[in-house]
C-alpha cells in the first residue's frame, strides 16, 4: 500500500508528520512511502534526506492520492476532495467538537483515525501524540519564560555580588505542567506547583518542585483521573492560593486546559497584584486562557509591567524534534495496525485502540467510540460492621467501634502469644544448630521487613535487582544441597531452588518489560 505525507495546509504550521527517520521505519514495514516535495522544508528536512530514506518525492496530488494519508491538522475540503474512496486518513481531528467533519468523511467513504483520540491506557502511551505535543509545549513554555523574564533563572554568586534564582509557580502538573516543572528546576530555578489532584505530589516533588496544596479545600478526583468540579468554597480557597503565589514568582505558567477548555485560573486582580517584570505563560491559550488577560495568540504587557504571552504554536516553534516525535507516533501506530509487517494495514476494531481513534469507516460515522476502562476504580476499605446509622446515636456507635478495635487488639496478641510460645518450644528442644541457624534466619526476616516496608514504591524495582541477588545466593547454596543423601535436606533443596527460579527469571522478565515501555524509538 502507498503511505502519503502531504504538506501541512494550515497557515503558520511547521509540523509535517514524518522525519526521515520515521520515513524509513514505514518503508521497514512495507510501505510505498510518497512525500510532497518541500513538506518538511519548515522542520529543517530536505526533499534528498527524504529520498535518501527510502521515500518518492512527489507533488501534492500523488501524496494526497495514497491509500493512507497521514497529516499533522485536520486537511479541509479541498485536500478530502483530493483522496481516494476507501483511503485512510490519520490525523488529529479534535472528533468531540467536529461532528460535522466526521460525517464528512464518513460521506466521502474515507476511513478517518484521529491520532487525538487514541485511549489513555498504558500500551497506547507510544501513539499519545497530545502527550507528546503537551510535553514539547511545556518545555517550550520555559523557553519562552525565560526569554521575556529580564533576569537569570538560576542564582548567580559572584565577585560583584549574588543574585537569587528566579521563583516559578506552576498551575497544572499534567504532561505539559511536569515538563515545565523538570525544565524550570533543571535551569536552577526555585519551581512552587499546583494541582488539583492531591496524587501527583509525589511526581511534583520528583520532579524537583515545591508541591503546593490549597489549605482546607477539599481536592477529589472523579473516577476516570479528572478532578472533580470544585464548590464555591473550595473555588474561594483555591483562588486566595493563586493570587497569594503568583504575587510571589516571578514567572507563572498556567496549563490548566480540560477537554480542551481553559479553566480560569488568573485573574484580572492577581496579575494586578504582580512584581513589574513577571511573565505569565498560558498554555491553555488555545482553549480561551487561563489568565483574564490573556490573548490567544499574542503576548502583551499589561500596565504595570507584566507580560502575558498567549501563543498557541509553542509546539510549532520547535518543529524539527516535534515533527520526529510525532512522526515516531504515526509509526507506532502504523505497526499495530500492521502485524505482518507486509506494507498492507489491516483495521482490528476488535483492537481498542484501534477501534477508539477510527471516527468514519465504510461510509458509517464511528464516532464515539465504546467506552474504554482506563483504570480500576480502588476498591473501597473494608470498613468496620456497625449497625446501620440511624438506629444508633454516635455515642453508641464509637462505643461499638471501641468494642471491636478492643477485640482485634485481643485476637492479636493470642495470637502472637501462641506464635512465641511456639517458637520457644521449638528453639528448646533442637540441636544448637538449628537454634544458630535459626537466630539468623529471625534476624533476618526482621531486618528485611524493615527495608522492604520502608521502601517507596519509587524504589521497588532496584529493590527487585536485590532481592534477586539474595534469590541468586539462595539458589547456589539449594544447589550445592542437591546432592544430599538426607531426604530432607535434598526436599528442602529441591524447593528453595524451585522458588528462588521463580524469583530470579520473573524479576528477568518483569524488568525487560519495563524497560521495553521506556524503550525510545526516536
Amino acid at each position: 500500500m502507498t503511505l502519503g505525507i502531504p504538506a501541512e495546509t494550515k497557515k503558520g504550521e511547521r509540523l509535517v508528520a514524518a522525519s526521515p527517520k520515521t520515513v524509513g521505519q514505514l518503508v521497514a514495514l512495507g510501505y510505498e512511502v510518497i512525500v510532497q516535495s518541500g513538506a518538511g522544508q519548515q522542520a529543517t528536512f530536505t526533499d534528498e534526506d527524504y529520498a535518501d530514506a527510502g521515500a518518492t518525492v512527489g507533488d501534492a496530488k500523488a501524496a494526497w492520492r495514497a491509500d493512507i494519508v497521514t497529516a499533522v491538522n485536520a486537511p479541509g475540503k479541498t485536500q478530502l476532495a483530493k483522496m481516494r474512496k476507501g483511503s485512510i486518513l490519520i490525523s488529529m481531528m479534535s472528533a468531540p467538537s467536529s461532528p460535522d467533519y466526521i460525517a464528512d468523511l464518513a460521506e466521502r467513504g474515507i476511513t478517518g483515525m484521529a491520532l487525538d483520540a487514541v485511549p489513555r491506557i498504558s500500551r497506547a502511551q507510544s501513539m499519545d501524540v497530545l502527550s507528546t505535543m503537551s510535553n514539547v509545549a511545556g518545555y517550550r513554555a520555559v523557553i519562552e519564560a525565560a526569554e521575556n523574564f529580564g533576569g537569570m533563572f538560576t542564582g548567580q554568586v559572584t565577585a560583584a555580588g549574588k543574585t537569587p534564582p528566579a521563583h516559578v509557580f506552576v498551575i497544572g502538573a499534567g504532561v505539559a505542567g511536569l515538563a515545565a516543572i523538570g525544565t524550570a528546576a533543571s535551569l536552577g530555578a526555585q519551581v512552587r506547583a499546583f494541582d488539583v489532584r492531591p496524587e501527583v505530589g509525589e511526581q511534583i516533588e520528583s520532579m524537583g518542585a515545591t508541591f503546593v496544596q490549597a489549605e482546607a479545600a477539599q481536592q477529589e478526583v472523579s473516577s476516570d483521573g479528572y478532578a472533580k468540579e470544585l464548590s464555591k468554597e473550595q473555588e474561594a480557597l483555591t483562588a486566595a492560593m493563586y493570587a497569594e503565589e503568583s504575587a510571589k514568582a516571578d514567572v507563572v505558567i498556567t496549563t490548566a486546559l480540560v477537554r480542551g477548555k481553559a479553566v480560569r485560573t488568573i485573574s484580572a486582580e492577581m496579575v494586578a497584584a504582580m512584581k513589574p517584570g513577571s511573565v505569565i505563560i498560558d498554555l491553555a491559550a488555545i482553549g480561551g486562557g487561563n489568565c483574564e488577560l490573556t490573548v490567544p495568540g499574542e503576548r502583551i504587557v499589561t500596565d504595570n509591567g507584566v507580560t502575558i504571552v498567549g501563543y498557541t504554536d509553542l509546539t510549532s516553534r520547535m518543529p524539527q524534534h516535534t515533527s520526529q516525535l510525532f512522526g515516531t507516533n504515526i509509526v507506532n501506530v502504523m505497526k499495530l495496525m500492521t502485524p505482518g509487517k507486509d506494507g498492507t494495514a489491516v483495521l482490528n476494531f476488535d483492537d481498542e485502540v484501534v477501534r477508539g481513534m477510527t471516527v468514519a469507516h465504510a461510509g458509517e460515522v464511528m464516532w464515539p467510540p465504546p467506552p474504554v476502562n482506563v483504570s480500576a476504580a480502588a476498591a473501597a476499605e473494608e470498613a468496620p460492621s456497625v449497625p446501620p446509622a440511624t438506629s444508633m446515636s454516635p455515642e453508641e456507635q464509637a462505643k461499638v467501634l471501641a468494642e471491636a478495635a478492643a477485640k482485634k487488639a485481643t485476637r492479636r496478641m493470642v495470637t502472637s502469644g501462641i506464635a512465641a510460645a511456639l517458637v520457644v518450644l521449638a528453639v528448646s528442644f533442637s540441636p544448637l544448630s538449628f537454634v544458630s541457624y535459626f537466630t539468623i534466619f529471625a534476624l533476618a526476616v526482621v531486618v528485611g521487613f524493615y527495608v522492604i516496608s520502608g521502601v517507596s514504591h519509587s524504589l521497588h524495582t532496584p529493590l527487585m535487582a536485590q532481592t534477586n541477588a539474595i534469590s541468586g545466593i539462595i539458589l547456589v547454596g539449594a544447589l550445592l544441597q542437591l546432592g544430599s543423601t538426607n531426604i530432607a535436606v535434598l526436599v528442602m533443596s529441591f524447593v528453595a531452588a524451585a522458588i528462588a527460579s521463580i524469583n530470579i527469571f520473573g524479576g528477568f522478565l518483569v524488568s525487560y518489560r519495563m524497560l521495553g515501555m521506556f524503550r525510545k524509538e526516536a
